[in-house]
């Protein structure tokens, strides 16, 4: 205050200029009338007052009222009207690469009761708010989305939601937790990336709608539409809602699928679920029960009443199976049963299934015999499914697992029961190989009216419940009764083998006097041809004898009648003088020559004729063989022909005196006693 009081009027003068300065530049910066923008952001004109009034529909003021401008203002200095004008800085929207923008509109029409999101189709431009408007935008989420770029965006009539930030002009707290929470409702659903659906992962997306008209009463699946890109009202998988309403689609879940590949959708709009695309295993087909689809006839015949069979693409079971492979087939439209079509084996047995699981609610068949006992019958059944005739089957039984539990168990159970019922335990036991070929030729025709193979039947041992051992005592007692058996084969083969082996001992002992034998055999042939030689020669020498005797006997008397010739002719020329002496020498010529003949004669028949000199000889160099060889006289052990020849058995001996008896008896002998010529020999 002191100092004040020393001011000059100039000092004075000085502080007012300056403080009116001071003032004047707040007034001017409170004014508006210049402002100043940078080109990476934008401004959002609020006008405070205006000769027009404010706005009386709406919240953007298109015509001129006081209230939010529809026209942002873009990097620069700018100029306006003092105290007229609010401005509020906002960023440029960006969405970065691969990613989603969502908006929604503040003010525009409304929207109808049966419309979820705001239509684009003539107001699709975010960046022309006045377009947007006099177009006839709606209010609300919008249906389209905005893709990677950067947009100069009116933020107070369009809020923007990407993954990084929510883009608004901030009016009040709660609407901020409103776009908070739908950012968040976006996010859990993955809605602010594309969907990409990876082929290693064999996924296929099956797509609900949001938005759009209901399905017609009946319908659970919305049909396919505009799928053809030659369509003019071809959606690209659900990427431009405006043409899949426009071509006729469907809220609710949707019959076609996204396969492999990436899809920017509004996930507002259109909601996606993973799941697995269907494969089907080599040895089976699938069986398509489609809930969806056009009404068709049913083509398996008047004469099968099991369901309705229908063309592929129609509502019913499909008569032509899926054939192995992979396929996109969406599981809420329909139901694909696979249906093994390689032999699969039913098993009866207690804890106990084949492969494909059908039969793991079977067990061991409970019989009754003839006998009364209560044995338990494992089995199994080999079965096949033609592929062609496995929509029959579907079509009748719903699945092979219901089939096997409510129709081929009851009735393979019920036929054995039968079965046993007519046979006691031991003939079950023994008769099981005809049992089960019998049971197989009986139960296929059964199979086929199911439209199945029956391929083979195979029947297990029987075996006692448990806490039961009346089985085991049979087969104890069986198996005694075969042990029995056996040793009875046993002592049969025993008694053979002894029988066999005296006969192999018997050859064993005449192989070993074999060389014996042999030996023997050839001395007494050796003897025989040495007999027939020396026989041979006797008989030569015998021959000779005789012709040489009668030789002798011719020349005695030839010489006798030469003499008696020359004597009577002597006694002739003597004239009858000595004819009584040549009479009497030669009557005692002739009477000499008669008794050396009959001397002769008698000689010879002295040694038996000729034949039997010759014998005699024979027999005499026989007997000096045997002597000198020290031979037995009759052998050990003879080798002849057959029993039914005489001179066969006849022995060498035995022939000689043969012979020397029948010579004897004036007989001839026989033809097989006398020896053969020596040519025939």
């Amino acid at each position: 205050m002191e100092t004040l009081q020393y001011l000059s009027p100039m000092g004075w003068k000085a502080i007012e200029i300056a403080v009116t300065l001071i003032v004047l530049a707040i007034l001017f910066r409170w004014s508006g009338v210049i402002r100043y923008i940078p080109n990476d952001r934008l401004g959002i004109l609020e006008k405070l007052w205006s000769f027009r009034g404010s706005v009386d529909n709406g919240f953007i003021a298109l015509y001129g009222e006081a209230g939010f401008q529809p026209e942002v203002v873009r990097g620069g200095l700018h100029f306006f009207m003092p105290f007229q004008y609010a401005m509020h800085r906002a960023n440029l929207v960006t969405i970065p690469q691969g990613q989603i923008g969502y908006v929604f509109a503040r003010d525009g029409e409304p929207l109808p009761p049966t419309q979820t999101l705001a239509s684009n189709v003539d107001a699709d431009d975010f960046q022309d708010v006045r377009g947007f408007l006099t177009k006839g935008g709606q209010k609300g989420p919008q249906r389209k989305i905005l893709r990677e770029g950067t947009y100069a965006i009116n933020l107070a009539q369009f809020i923007v939601l990407t993954a990084q930030s929510t883009y608004a002009v901030n009016l009040n707290a709660s609407e901020q937790g409103l776009f908070a929470d739908m950012s968040t409702l976006i996010s859990e659903r993955s809605g602010f990336e594309p969907v990409v659906i990876h082929d290693a992962e064999d996924l296929i997306g099956v797509v609900t709608i949001h938005d759009g008209p209901a399905l017609p009463d009946g319908e659970i699946i919305a049909p396919t539409v505009a799928n053809n890109p030659k369509d003019p009202n071809f959606h690209n998988n659900f990427q431009d809602p405006e043409k899949f309403l426009n071509a006729g689609g469907y809220r609710g879940r949707q019959l076609q699928v996204l396969a492999d590949g990436s899809y920017f959708l509004n996930r507002i709009f259109a909601t996606v679920e993973l799941v697995e695309k269907t494969i089907i295993d080599v040895g089976t087909v699938g069986v398509v029960v489609s809930y969806t689809g056009r009404r068709s006839a049913d083509i398996s015949g008047q004469s099968y009443r099991h369901g309705e069979l229908v063309e592929t693409g129609a509502r019913g079971v499909w008569s032509t199976p899926l054939l192995p492979g992979k396929y996109a087939f969406n599981t809420y439209a329909g139901n694909i049963i696979i249906v093994p079509t390689t032999n699969f084996v039913l098993k009866w047995t207690k804890e106990q299934f084949g492969e494909h699981r059908l039969d793991e609610n079977l067990s061991e068949v409970s019989l009754i015999t003839k006998d009364a006992f209560e044995p338990v019958l494992p089995l199994s059944v080999v079965v096949h499914i033609d592929y062609m005739k496995a929509p029959l089957v579907v079509q009748r039984f719903g699945d092979i697992k219901r089939l096997v539990e409510q129709t081929l168990d009851p009735m393979v159970s019920a036929y054995f029961k039968n079965i046993a019922q007519t046979k006691t335990l031991i003939e079950l036991l023994q008769e099981r190989s005809e049992i089960q070929r019998k049971s197989g030729d009986e139960m296929r025709e059964k199979f086929n009216s199911y439209s199945l193979e029956l391929q083979e039947v195979l029947i297990g041992t029987p075996r006692a419940n448990n806490g039961q051992n009346s089985i085991e005592q049979i087969l104890i007692q069986l198996r005694e009764r075969q042990i029995a058996v056996e040793k009875v084969e046993t002592y049969k083969l025993q008694e053979a083998a002894a029988v066999q082996e005296r006969t192999l001992r018997e050859k064993q002992a005449l192989a070993e006097q074999q060389a014996k034998i042999t030996t023997s055999a050839l001395t007494i042939e050796i003897s025989e041809n040495e007999g027939k030689a020396q026989l041979a020669r006797t008989r030569q020498q015998a021959e000779t004898i005789q012709v040489t005797a009668k030789a002798e006997a011719e020349k005695v008397r030839l010489a006798g009648l030469g003499e008696a010739d020359r004597i009577k002719a002597v006694a002739l020329a003597d004239a009858e003088r000595i004819k009584a002496t040549g009479l009497a020498d030669a009557q005692k010529v002739r009477a000499i020559g008669l008794a050396e003949a009959e001397a002769t004669e008698k000689k010879v028949a002295a040694f038996g004729g000729p034949d039997y000199q010759l014998h005699s000889q024979v027999l005499m160099r026989f007997a000096e063989a045997i002597e000198n060889g020290r031979l037995p006289l009759v052998p050990q052990i003879q080798v002849g022909g057959a029993g039914g020849e005489k001179g066969a058995a006849n022995g060498l001996v035995e022939m000689m005196l043969s012979m020397l008896v029948a010579d004897r008896l004036g007989r001839p002998a026989s033809p097989a006693a006398v020896p053969a010529p020596i040519e025939q020999q």
